[in-house]
């Protein structure tokens, strides 16, 4: 996977996360897809991270691995 093809991904999540939220029939039935968007957004943006920090350190970003829901949501910003 390309640093643009994630990127993309990502775009594709925001939209689809911003189209939920501007819904005005029952939000509170898209509370759980919100979540899971949310989640492997956090696990793209983590990815593309891994990926700039070994290219920057003259690793390949191909080696970089999508981690876990879990691992990513304990982070501290």
């Amino acid at each position: 996977m390309s640093d643009k093809s994630i990127l993309q991904h990502i775009n594709e999540l925001v939209e689809e996360e911003n189209r939920l939220r501007a819904a005005t029939d029952a939000p509170e039935q898209h509370t759980d897809r919100i979540k899971h968007l949310e989640e492997e957004l956090d696990q793209c943006w983590d990815l593309l991270r891994q990926r700039r920090a070994r290219r920057e350190f003259g690793d390949d970003p191909n080696g970089a691995q999508v981690r876990d829901v879990g691992t990513v949501e304990r982070y501290l910003q």
